[in-house]
């Protein structure tokens, strides 16, 4: 089983993912999201790498399975976007069945927080060129922002890539309007929420990171209240 775990607050965990965990033999993930369910974690095997262990981690998973094993690969947000469910379906080659148990995603989290900017087509784009070139994701950006797309950009900016965020900014302002509304969300749902209304012009004046989602408005965003909203066409 590959397991989303949504946001992490345990609120949002859904009733099939909790199920999954408990009846699992083994649990496999990325010690800090292992972090955040120490308490469903009692009597199990554990299967904890650090980052970029992912490989690793899926073919442990795969052979405890063919084992004979239960086994639930948590990851967070949900699996199945840039999550463990490609990962493990490849590893697996049709050996073991897997079963995906979806969960709150990043996008979901922010837009809820902002309030409703994903309400017509939107992109959602990793600015991490560890597994994707970077001049494949300029192409995204590119294409996306002519299409006047709502952006989610998961991922914008790390220590090892500080600039990334600047130049899909640039890309953006090439096509958008530099009053085009943008939302901010660091630590969705996860106790320490802070989210940031602001322009597409004035975004990198503040705190964006990796635990941060960044929504960029299309020609239709708008800022209604205390909110961001992308009309879904309707006549009022």
């Amino acid at each position: 089983m590959v397991v989303g775990l949504g946001p992490g607050n345990r609120d949002s965990f859904t009733p099939e993912a909790l199920a999954a965990i408990e009846a699992a033999e083994v649990v496999a993930g990325y010690h800090t999201y292992l972090e955040l369910i120490p308490d469903l974690l009692q009597d199990k095997e554990i299967i904890a790498t650090a980052m970029r262990g992912e490989v690793e981690r899926a073919r442990q998973a795969v052979e405890l399975a063919l084992a004979g094993k239960t086994v639930a690969v948590v990851s967070s947000g949900d699996p199945g976007i840039y999550g463990m469910a490609g990962i493990l379906i490849e590893v697996a080659e049709g050996r073991v069945p897997v079963k995906i148990i979806p969960g709150i995603t990043a996008a979901s989290a922010a837009a809820a927080s902002l309030g409703a900017p994903l309400m017509n087509d939107f992109a959602v784009i990793s600015l991490s060129d560890l597994l994707t070139p970077w001049e494949t994701m300029l192409k995204r950006l590119e294409a996306a922002a002519a299409g006047d797309f709502v952006m989610v950009l998961y991922n914008p900016r790390s220590h090892g890539r500080p600039d990334h965020i600047k130049t899909a900014q640039e890309i953006m302002l090439k096509h958008k309007s530099p009053t085009t509304p943008v939302g901010i969300v660091r630590k969705a749902r996860r106790g320490e929420e802070t989210r940031t209304l602001t322009t597409l012009q004035n975004m990198l004046d503040f705190e964006i990171d990796m635990l941060s989602t960044v929504i960029i408005g299309n020609s239709q965003t708008r800022v209604a209240g205390h909110y961001m909203v992308t009309p879904r066409g309707y006549r009022l």
